[in-house]
């Protein structure tokens, strides 16, 4: 079996798996669309919360971004971190509280105003357009590459699915099948950087690596630095 027979496997395989999620955690109410019926445990939230972190924007985005403006571009990381924080921290848990579907319902409630409303509807909008932009981008790159066909061909392939298993199975799909993506995605992330870590310094924690000396009694970053300038990225 040839390469391409093989990457059209693993993404029937994955696409099964997201459309199977969203048919086994299919919406029954109102509650359930909107919210998952408050019944996703924390672990499962937090999971999700971290694949959501870890999509298009940062798999493909910021590895782009630090490899064409050095460790400038990382100063960007710091902005949709500090709002999932933010937004963990003082919106969510009283989102739940207040018993409310969106945060400009909850805005306009907590403040008992319609203006206040309205400004939370126009933030949502703006930020939703640009994440989604950039994510949709980001998919088309890939299908692109990997199904071979041109990238609007690959946006409409990624949008069909995501519409799928979200009209389907609303936030209660969407949370499950984020969990699954978090697997993928942090089994993508670890795995490379142990055994990188592992053959040059020895040491199986990338953190503590990558202040390691290797053999040669350079260290690891100091060497990833020097690859990153013979490639010709700064």
């Amino acid at each position: 079996m040839d390469l391409q027979l093989w990457i059209w496997l693993m993404i029937g395989l994955t696409f099964s798996l997201y459309i199977g999620i969203a048919i086994w955690s299919k919406a029954g109410s109102t509650n359930e669309f909107y919210v998952a019926g408050t019944g996703v445990s924390p672990i499962a939230n937090g999971m999700a919360t971290a694949a959501d972190w870890m999509s298009a924007a940062s798999f493909i985005s910021m590895a782009g971004l630090i490899s064409f403006m050095g460790y400038d571009g990382s100063v960007y990381l710091m902005g949709w971190t500090g709002g999932y924080v933010l937004l963990a921290l003082l919106l969510a848990p009283y989102l739940r509280k207040f018993g409310k579907f969106t945060v400009p319902d909850f805005i306009g409630d907590r403040y008992y105003s319609d203006t206040a409303r309205l400004v939370a509807v126009f933030c949502a909008l703006i930020i939703s357009f640009t994440y989604v932009a950039g994510q949709m981008r980001g998919v088309g790159l890939v299908f692109s590459r990997y199904l071979e066909v041109d990238i609007n061909t690959g946006v409409v392939i990624g949008m069909a699915i995501v519409l799928f298993y979200a009209v389907l199975g609303g936030m209660k799909g969407i949370t499950y099948t984020q969990v699954a993506q978090y697997c993928v995605l942090i089994f993508a992330f670890m795995v490379p950087a142990i055994f990188i870590s592992i053959q040059m310094t020895g040491n199986p924690i990338p953190q503590i690596g990558f202040g390691s000396q290797g053999t040669d009694g350079v260290y690891l970053l100091e060497k990833l630095d020097g690859l990153s300038r013979e490639l010709g990225f700064h």
